[in-house]
């Protein structure tokens, strides 16, 4: 019998409330709904809600999962005020849709929900030991520890883009050398903007389209680009070493950026890694791509439900 469900993705630009059919250990997606995000959470919530009433009206739903960027407190199902979402303060998300569906309710954090995704349904279904990384607008990561996904004590654990790798760098995280600073899209922009006017005379500096720019470029051929982006790989490599070394992963899967430019990334990466972690630490784990590419915070809100009802 198939297993209806419910996905809420709330992001500090884009919405999606999604229908998922899961059966025998599949998830598929069988309907999104996208819109800006609207300047108010009670707008967004309402909109949520007749999307829900629809996909209710027409199929048995089981439960209804919610990913949305932290800080959240996901024990309690409340949203704390993300930076990037303006307004959301205190938001008791699951009591809201709990109460007026009389479903079971899930909340968690974004790299959270996503790293179960890829374990579920991705790259890391054989993996009990597995550290998942964004690598998108910014860095963050959720990590299954012993099968299980691990908040730590107040659901912080993983916000790996705080860490300092160097002593000076990009600044992310408001910290100057950070892993964010460096590995991820505004990151690559800042690294791409010192050499903007050699890269791209004439063009004008794009921050939101930088990294993908510079990509291109560099997959053309241009010196300066591949090697921009190999020192991007390099930086990564000293990051994802030292959280192969703190957890001894047996598989690290990394998101949007590596899993769109993996061959200018890897080499240098893994070249830093070797470098730095413990042999068998390094021996044991497998870094690779996030399968689920552009899906995966579709699949993420909707593996929220799915734990729900297994």
């Amino acid at each position: 019998m198939s297993n209806y469900v419910i996905g809420l993705d709330i992001g500090g630009t884009k919405c999606a409330c999604l229908l998922g059919k899961y059966h025998n250990k599949e998830l598929q997606i069988i309907d999104k709904k996208r819109w800006v995000t609207p300047s108010t959470p009670q707008e967004a919530i309402a909109r949520f809600m007749t999307h829900c009433d629809a996909f209710i009206a027409e199929h048995p739903v089981k439960a209804i999962g919610t990913s949305c960027g932290g800080p959240l407190d996901a024990e309690k199902g409340i949203i704390l005020s993300p930076p990037n979402l303006p307004g959301w303060d205190k938001i008791k998300i699951v009591q809201q849709f709990a109460t007026h569906y009389g479903l079971p309710v899930r909340l968690e954090n974004d790299a959270n929900a996503c790293a179960l995704a890829e374990h579920r349904f991705g790259a890391g279904q054989d993996a009990q030991h597995l550290i998942f990384l964004t690598f998108g607008t910014g860095m963050g990561a959720g990590l299954i520890l012993d099968g299980r996904l691990y908040r730590g004590k107040s659901g912080q654990a993983g916000e790996i883009g705080h860490l300092r790798i160097r002593d000076n760098g990009p600044v992310g995280f408001g910290k100057a050398g950070s892993f964010e600073g460096s590995c991820s899209g505004a990151g690559i922009a800042t690294l791409a903007q010192k050499h903007w006017e050699e890269l791209f005379p004439g063009k004008s500096f794009d921050a939101k389209n930088a990294a993908r720019d510079l990509a291109f470029l560099a997959n053309d051929g241009h010196p300066l680009a591949k090697s921009l982006y190999q020192e991007v790989g390099h930086q990564l490599g000293a990051g994802v070493a030292l959280l192969i070394d703190a957890f001894n992963p047996e598989k690290i899967i990394i998101g949007s950026i590596y899993e769109r430019q993996t061959a200018l990334l890897e080499p240098s990466m893994m070249d830093r890694l070797r470098a730095e972690c413990l042999p068998q630490n390094l021996a044991d784990c497998k870094i690779v791509p996030a399968k689920l590419g552009d899906a995966i915070g579709d699949f993420a809100s909707l593996t929220l439900a799915t734990e729900l009802i297994d």
